[in-house]
Order: C-alpha cells, then structure tokens, then sequence
C-alpha cells in the first residue's frame, strides 16, 4: 500500500512538474512583453480590479485549507468531515470563478477583450492590448485548471461519501489536494503579476 501511495505521487509530482513548466513559459513570455513594452503594460494594469482579484486570493487560501483538512479527514477516517471539507473546497473554488467571470464581464463591458472590437484610450492600445491577450490566456488556463480541479475534488467527494478511503487508504484524496494546491500557487504568482506590481497607489 505505501508503495502504490509512493507511485501515485511521485507520478504527481512529474505532472506538476510539466505543468510548472507550461505556466513557467507564460510566465516568461509576460515579463520579456512587460520589458518591452513597459508603458502599455502598465497602463493595462491599471484596469485590474484588486478588489476582485484580493477576494480571489482570499477565496482559494481558504480552499486550500478545507483541502488540508479535507485530506487529515480521510487520514484520520472520518468520512462525514472529508466529505464536508471536500464539498466546502468545490464552494470555494465556485466562487472564485464567479468572481473571476464577474471581472470577464466588466472588461468585456469596457471593450477589453482582445480582438476586433478592442478599445483602450491609454497611448499604446496596440501594446495593451498584447497585455489583456496574455491576462486572459493567464487566468482563463488557470481558471481551466480550477475547473478541472473542481470535477475531480467532486470525484473524489463522491467516493468519500461512498466510504472508499480510510486511515490505510486515502492516497486519491491526498493525490488531489497536491493538484489543488498547485492549482492555488498558481494563483499566488499571477496576482501580483498581473494586478498589483503596476498598479499606482
């Protein structure tokens, strides 16, 4: 059983691994454009809303706590509070993206979104709008990660609920809130990056 358990994460640990590098690439691609066009940049980080993007940040650290004691549950083989905290973690991360399409909404409002009907008034719209091509390519990966994350975190509720894991077996549940967690430090980088290192005070 520790063997599987020791498999199946080390199997993990190589998909996030891949994924870091995925994530690292854009990451990379952000800051050598913010570089090059350091104004335009900017400018497009002013219309960030920080409100919205803080209460994100705050959603998906406490998601990352019921997904901690999601999987102490398990550990412990409770199965009515893994259940409870696994179906607290899918709320939350719900909420973040009705957060995430409330901020969508409003750049699609103030023709943001990048494409034909884009409009910005700043010096260098062409630029900007590089910058709002790369902050949704950004958070709309993400935010497919959140969703994929979400149906699993639901799989694995189900099969909690169906009393599939105990103290000898939780590796699934302890496998999920490794992705989970990833999935939030994601977010912890794009945060700053995208709406609060140029933002003026």
């Amino acid at each position: 059983m520790e063997q599987q358990r020791e498999t199946a994460a080390f199997g993990m640990w190589l998909f996030l691994v891949t994924e870091i590098m995925f994530f690292g690439g854009m990451f990379c691609a952000y800051l050598v454009y913010r570089v090059s066009y350091f104004d335009a940049f900017v400018a497009g980080s002013q219309k960030m809303n920080i409100t919205l993007g803080a209460l994100n940040t705050a959603v998906l650290i406490c998601s990352s706590v019921t997904m901690v004691l999601g999987v102490h549950a398990a550990k412990t083989n409770r199965r009515r509070a893994t259940v409870l905290f696994l179906l607290l973690t899918i709320m939350l991360g719900l909420v973040f993206l009705g957060i995430k399409a409330v901020e969508y909404h409003e750049h699609w409002i103030a023709g943001e979104f990048p494409g034909p009907n884009f409009h910005f008034d700043g010096p260098d719209p062409r630029h900007t709008q590089l910058f709002f091509s790369l902050y949704f390519a950004m958070t709309g990966l993400h935010a497919l990660h959140m969703i994929i994350g979400i149906c699993v975190v639901g799989t694995i509720a189900y099969f909690a609920w169906k009393g599939h894991y105990s103290s000898e077996f939780h590796t699934p549940v302890e496998i999920t809130g490794l992705y989970w967690h990833f999935v939030d430090v994601v977010w912890i980088y794009l945060f700053p990056l995208l709406y609060l290192i140029s933002h003026k005070h």
